[in-house]
């Protein structure tokens, strides 16, 4: 018995050290990231990362369909959409997807964002074909019965419903709302209850033929495949996926306020929930990586950046004050954001508005731009640390057009940000002036003198 559980804890032992040995090559193959592209007569654009260090395959598809080619009294189409896309095919109902899906161990999801629909599957290399095939058949195939449009819309309007409840979702939808005004991106994802109910059958059908088509859509692929291997599954599962012309897309640009606006939420809450901010930039901005070094140091860079050393160490008003840039294909937002006491909103929204300022007149410090160029290069292969994160790195590195060898040329990037250009970035970024403050609080006690 002693040497049957010596072998076992040795046996143990050795897998152990096995996978982590697998994990370190796994990253350092990672972040060289070697990846393919390829553009199929169909239209359809394929990448491919190859991984043999763990038997799984990491699929993610974009189609470039969202928020901006959706009528605005439908608003949510696109996610309701992609809600659907699992929920039952013409030739699965949605238990069947869901018990298959399971059977193999793997995931199969599909969401929406702001500028485009994601699905994503993930599968042991063993049940590639079983995964292609019920990738393909909800890419391909959706029913959009009318059952499953009922129920995805119930819970969609009973989500909403929810978040009313939330102070913070409450400060950040009319945050959007006023700095994108009648832009889509100023809108929920979701949509609102009214709008989703306006949303019929063929509203969806007809999004998903004007969209889903392969010549508007990006392959990413990462893991255990060869370039044959994935040529012969695309082929096999795609191939009859044929191209399409697009409708043409017609939004209005992204206008920035020229005033103040400040909009108050009266609510019986004991911490004021606070976002100011404004109109930032795209994610083709050439100043983009002088904006991301400057607004770590600002307040992007957690207990290291400027507003928390203020604010938190110093001041003592908030757990947490961060700020960050939002960047979409067709524009961005900056925002700032932090919970505290009522009755300190004044002096906080003050110590803000004085960090914005300095940032804008004044050079930063030799360390803090270190700081921040250290950290922004040094946490980077983190997002390339594992096949799924690749994929999806892969898909979006296409969609923003950055290049297959953006993974190498990114430290360059943030290295070349000079003392210089942070302060040109601040300067012409940021605005303590003309901005828009939402404050959800109880007003009586918060007695805002914005």
């Amino acid at each position: 018995m002693k040497n049957s559980k010596s072998t076992l804890k040795k046996f143990f032992l050795l897998f152990c050290f096995l996978l982590f040995a697998a994990c370190i090559v796994d990253c350092q193959d990672v972040i060289a990231l070697n990846a393919n592209r390829n553009v199929l007569p169909n239209g359809l654009t394929v990448l491919h990362s190859e991984n043999h260090s763990l038997p799984i395959v990491m699929v993610t598809l974009i189609v470039k369909a969202g928020q901006l080619d959706e009528p605005k009294d439908k608003a949510g189409l696109a996610n309701l959409v992609a809600e659907l896309l699992t929920e039952g095919t013409k030739n699965r109902g949605s238990k069947d997807i869901s018990e298959e899906i399971d059977f193999i161990g793997a995931s199969l999801d599909a969401s929406a964002g702001n500028d485009y629909i994601t699905i994503t599957l993930s599968v042991l290399k063993k049940d590639l074909n079983k995964g292609f095939e019920l990738f393909s058949d909800i890419l391909l195939n959706p029913a959009f019965h009318q059952d499953e449009i009922d129920r995805n819309r119930e819970q969609i309007k009973g989500l909403l419903r929810q978040r009313e409840e939330d102070p913070s979702f409450l400060a950040e939808r009319a945050f959007r709302k006023e700095v994108f005004g009648a832009h889509p991106y100023g809108r929920l994802v979701e949509g609102s209850p009214e709008t989703v109910d306006r949303i019929k059958r063929e509203d969806l059908v007809r999004f998903y033929s004007d969209y889903f088509v392969p010549n508007n859509s990006i392959l990413s692929v990462a893991g255990d495949l060869a370039p044959a291997e994935l040529s012969a599954a695309v082929q096999q599962y795609l191939g009859g996926w044929k191209k399409a012309d697009l409708p043409p897309r017609g939004v209005e640009a992204i206008r920035e306020g020229t005033t103040l606006k400040v909009i108050k939420i009266d609510k019986d809450l004991t911490q004021a929930n606070i976002v100011i901010g404004h109109i930032g930039i795209s994610r083709d901005n050439p100043d983009y990586y002088a904006v991301s070094v400057m607004n770590y140091i600002l307040g992007g860079g957690g207990f290291s950046s400027r507003l928390m050393q203020s604010v938190r160490d110093e001041m003592g008003l908030a757990y947490d004050v961060h700020s960050f840039f939002a960047s979409h294909k067709e524009g961005g937002i900056f925002e700032i954001g932090l919970q505290t006491k009522n009755e300190s909103s004044n002096t906080a929204l003050d110590e803000i508005i004085r960090q914005v300022e300095r940032i804008r007149k004044e050079q930063v410090s030799d360390q803090e731009l270190s700081d921040a160029k250290s950290y922004l290069t040094g946490s980077f292969p983190r997002r390339l640390d594992t096949n799924r994160k690749i994929a999806d790195f892969l898909a979006l590195v296409e969609f923003y057009n950055l290049g297959l060898d953006y993974a190498a040329k990114y430290p360059d990037y943030i290295n070349a940000v000079t003392k210089d250009d942070v302060l040109r970035a601040a300067k012409k970024y940021l605005n303590a002036e003309h901005y828009v403050l939402v404050v959800v609080a109880n007003q009586k006690k918060a007695m805002l003198k914005y």
